[in-house]
Formats: C-alpha cells, sequence, structure tokens
C-alpha cells in the first residue's frame, strides 16, 4: 500500500476566518463560519467537507467512465448534509446525500452497470468518510432517471 501525506495550513484572520493554504500552485481559500459564530464570508468546515465528499464521488464516476471511453459530461452533483445534535446534545453531520447527474442520456453509455456498481468504492473521501458518517448516493442521467440509489 503506498501512503501520502497531505497537508494544508490554516492561518486565523479574525474570529472565525482561516486562510487556508494548500500548497503549491493552488490558491488559498477564506474559510469562515456563518452567524452568529462567524460573518460567512467564506464556505464552512461542513460546506468543505460536503465539497470534498461530491468532488471524489464526481471524479471517481468520471474516470470510471473514461476508463471506458465514455464520455458523460457536463457532470453536476448535489451534496446535502444533515446536520443534527447527537446524544450529547453536539452538532454533528448526520447524514450526507450525494446525487450525482450525468449529462447524458443512461442508453448513450456502455458499461454503465459496471461503473455504476464499482465507482463508490474507488473514492478515497467518501470510503473514509462513510466510516463515520452514512453516505447516500445516487446517480441520475440527464433526463433525472435513477440509475442508482434511491429515487426523490
Amino acid at each position: 500500500m503506498s501512503e501520502s501525506i497531505i497537508e494544508v495550513e490554516l492561518h486565523q484572520q479574525s474570529d472565525y476566518q482561516f486562510i487556508t493554504k494548500f500548497g503549491g500552485e493552488v490558491p488559498a481559500l477564506l474559510c469562515d463560519e456563518p452567524p452568529p459564530l462567524g460573518a460567512g464570508t467564506g464556505p464552512s468546515p461542513v460546506q468543505l467537507l460536503a465539497a470534498a465528499v461530491g468532488n471524489c464521488l464526481s471524479d471517481s464516476l468520471l474516470y470510471a467512465l473514461r476508463k471506458f471511453k465514455q464520455h458523460p459530461e457536463p457532470l453536476q452533483t448535489r451534496v446535502v448534509l444533515s446536520v443534527g445534535r447527537n446524544e450529547q446534545g453536539r452538532l454533528r453531520v448526520l447524514h450526507i446525500k450525494a446525487i450525482l447527474k450525468l449529462g447524458v442520456q443512461a442508453n448513450t453509455l456502455e458499461h454503465l452497470a459496471s461503473v455504476l456498481s464499482q465507482f463508490e468504492s474507488f473514492c478515497t473521501v467518501s470510503q473514509s468518510v462513510g466510516l463515520g458518517i452514512p453516505i447516500e448516493t445516487r446517480v441520475e442521467d440527464v433526463n433525472g432517471l435513477v440509475l442508482k440509489g434511491p429515487s426523490p
């Protein structure tokens, strides 16, 4: 198994605003908590979690389809996180739902059943986060036909 180390730096600007530095040529990102704690001037940690899960699932689906020389673009992904209180009364992400929408009709893609059966297992972020937070994934084609996961 190969391992790599990923490092980011956070520098407090004021109150709950932090500049997040990713290194290299990646632009820094201003993050902030929503009111009443912060000013909401950037994505919150919960929004970053949603973006990370959605981006990784989208990348995995795109990669799996491209392995078969398929072109599902443009993909769109919506991630909905349910935030609530745990048994100790502390706020936690309780559930994540990711809806991935292909940019084409399902019947134009070859090997789609094979791709849909395995693409999630290659998503580093969702497979890691899913160990502690249930993640529900749904894939639809451009017309809203549900190809995988629960119907809306």
